[in-house]
């Protein structure tokens, strides 16, 4: 079966192309929601039972060529321990987004634009993972852009999705370019696109250097990172919710793939050591802002949004960590940073997951997903809050659940940094630690109030005064990936092992095998003597509070006694007095506001003896986007205006520039060396 993996990834892709052709002919069919989900639902089942086991195997690579694309290259594709680990991920998100989707699709009012485009979206991400030429990986690439562009503009009746579709296809087609320049460089003068012929060849370390810098723009941007981030918060709120839990729980991720391996396979130890200066630097920046405008929103999937560009600033310190200790020789420490940030990819995209469907949940019973006009669902979905609050604990690194496992690696890992001889590094990982420690107790505080005003409390408007809880299929799904966020943080040496031989292709090295330790602990380095045990702290924690409930009920007296609830002073018994999303971050705004937000306040009080309420209001502005993008924007609109004419001109004009563009390149052939 092993030895079929690369053959069935690639016929699970050719299935949900083909099954994207079905879902349009059945979109308006009341049974084609099922049959495009329930496929896609077996499909990615399939294609993740092969890429795990694939990976627990640790067989040799599998290549494969196709007779298609360009005719002298053909189609390469490789399946190796790196791409079995991101295909589980992309595949285990497909699987749970599209057992999500055949509850949640039943409330979708418009299949006809999403039920086409989701299965391609699905194969496209599968292609790009396996994909082992420049080629072969590009059309993936934008094969995977254009599909999820679809689904991002799905709702196109609202002005706001159209904005978001416009900003999101520029940014994919900027980053695109990027890569496209990259693989160029890298392809050198005899055009040889191959990964295998690009990982031979000899690179200068001033070309290197030049790649990873475009690599670092042309993955950013479809990751996240903080300036190129600006779609992301956009795109993903205006996507149906499975959608929303795809871009920012597998896309992301598959951006995360293309850096590794260019960076790091295709590359290699080629890659010179002041490039981690560069990714270290923007990943924690990019922790801090992402979180810091999270705590801002009130909008629940914007929130989570923003929090996406926090975790993959989180990813990329480890890919810096592991960028840096590679450079000087550092293997041990290498591989910590390397797997501590794979393993975040996998504990990102499960709680990520998690927690879009369970603000897909929330919006189909409420309508809603501003947090002002939420409040008390708990008590009509107690199940979907279970599953919730568990995603919320997980991403903000808690444990015993998974966030905390990576989180805590990836600091063990900043710690060995005074080992390295650059006084550059050892001055910049410290600072990048402290704001990952600033970074994870804002996210600490961040879900308190989206969990706290979302589910708890009361209702603050008549859309959640009677909420219903969700399907089954959506319960089931996000049940699942609840499951396996706590299996992933009580027994995290399993995942650590799994990762091992891609660890070991990457940077040479992986961590000390974990299943050989007593008591299912984990130790990043052998020599260090540090532990961490996962099992134990969940142990510890389930009989702490059993004994305490058995304490409590057991000295309590059995007397029933009712009164009124701590009003804090304030006996007002409306919904309105409740603390709100703005008020839980206003401390914190005011702390960041006028730096990172230019935050203005603005109070009006009414004249004396007016009954008119007093209004606080709060101005917030995007200091990148109008410092960076609406520059730009304006530089452009400015541009067209002037080269607009240029479309109504006569054939003897035209034929002119063709002239003149002809003589301009023979100047240059004749010129060139």
């Amino acid at each position: 079966m092993n030895a079929m993996a690369l053959p069935v990834i690639l016929a699970s892709a050719a299935a949900l192309i083909l099954l994207s052709a079905l879902g349009l002919a059945l979109s308006r069919a009341a049974a084609g929601r099922v049959l495009v989900y329930g496929a896609s639902l077996a499909v990615s089942a399939a294609a993740l039972a092969v890429s795990v086991a694939a990976l627990l195997a640790q067989d040799p690579e599998q290549v494969l060529t196709l007779p298609v694309g360009l005719p002298w290259l053909g189609a390469h594709f490789r399946l190796d321990a790196l791409s079995a680990f991101f295909l589980a991920v992309v595949n285990l998100g497909g699987a749970a987004a599209s057992l999500y989707a055949l509850g949640y699709g039943r409330h979708e009012h418009a299949p006809q634009r999403v039920l086409p485009f989701y299965p391609l979206f699905l194969a496209a991400m599968n292609l790009v993972v396996v994909a082992d030429d420049a080629f072969t990986f590009l059309f993936a690439w934008e094969f995977m852009s254009l599909s999820s562009w679809a689904l991002v503009v799905a709702h196109d009746r609202e002005r706001e999705n159209l904005h978001a579709g416009y900003v999101y296809i520029v940014m994919a087609s900027f980053g695109t370019l990027a890569l496209l320049l990259a693989f160029g460089l890298l392809a050198g003068a005899d055009g040889a696109f191959s990964f295998a012929a690009i990982r031979d060849g000899d690179h200068a370390s001033a070309l290197t250097s030049l790649v990873v810098i475009l690599v670092l723009i042309g993955t950013g941007s479809k990751a996240g990172l903080v300036p190129l981030h600006a779609w992301l918060p956009l795109a993903h709120p205006a996507a149906p919710s499975h959608v929303s839990a795809l871009l920012s729980g597998v896309m992301t991720k598959v951006a995360v793939y293309a850096f590794v391996r260019i960076v790091f396979d295709l590359i290699g130890a080629t890659t010179p050591w002041w490039t981690s200066l560069a990714v270290l630097a923007l990943a924690g920046i990019t922790c801090v802002m992402g979180v810091l405008y999270a705590l801002m929103q009130h909008d629940l999937k914007r929130l989570l949004a923003y929090h996406t560009v926090e975790n993959i600033g989180i990813i990329f310190i480890g890919l810096g960590l592991a960028l840096a200790f590679q450079s000087y020789g550092f293997r041990a420490a290498a591989a910590l940073a390397f797997t501590a940030a794979l393993l975040h990819v996998l504990n990102h995209s499960l709680f990520k997951n998690l927690l879009f469907l369970g603000s897909g949940a929330v919006l189909t019973a409420t309508g809603e997903r501003d947090m002002e006009k939420l409040g008390g669902l708990i008590h009509g979905m107690p199940l979907t809050a279970f599953t919730f609050l568990v995603g919320c604990v997980a991403i903000s690194a808690l444990p015993p659940l998974n966030g905390f496992v990576s989180e805590w690696l990836t600091f063990q890992a900043i710690l060995l940094s005074p080992e390295l001889p650059s006084w550059s590094l050892k001055f910049l990982v410290p600072a990048v630690g402290a704001l990952l420690a600033l970074s994870a107790a804002l996210a600490a505080a961040c879900f308190v109030k989206a969990f706290g005003v979302t589910f708890l409390g009361r209702p603050r408007s008549k859309e959640a005064a009677n909420p219903r809880e969700t399907d089954p299929f959506s319960l089931t799904s996000m049940f699942a990936l609840a499951g396996l966020c706590l299996l992933a943080g009580i027994l995290p040496g399993f995942f650590i092992d799994a990762l091992a031989p891609a660890a070991t292709a990457m940077v040479g090295e992986s961590m000390p095998l974990q299943r050989d330790l007593p008591y299912l602990s984990i130790v990043p380095i052998a020599a260090r003597g540090i532990s961490y045990n996962g099992l134990l702290v969940f142990s510890f924690m389930v009989l702490a509070a059993t004994a305490a409930v058995a304490l409590i009920h057991g000295l309590a007296t059995r007397n029933l006694r009712r009164g009124p609830a701590w009003d804090c002073g304030y006996p007002d018994p409306r919904p309105e007095t409740q603390y709100t999303a703005s008020s839980f971050a206003q401390p914190i705004r005011r702390v960041f506001g006028t730096l990172v937000f230019r935050a203005r306040e603005e109070v009006t009080m009414p004249p004396p003896g007016s009954t008119e309420a007093a209004r606080l209001t709060v101005r917030l502005s995007d200091v990148l986007w109008d410092t960076l993008y609406a520059p730009i924007g304006v530089f452009v609109e400015r541009v067209a205006s002037w080269v607009n004419p240029l479309q109504f001109l006569s054939i003897r004009h035209y034929l002119s520039f063709v002239f003149a563009a002809l003589v301009g390149l023979l100047f240059v052939l004749a010129l060139w060396p």
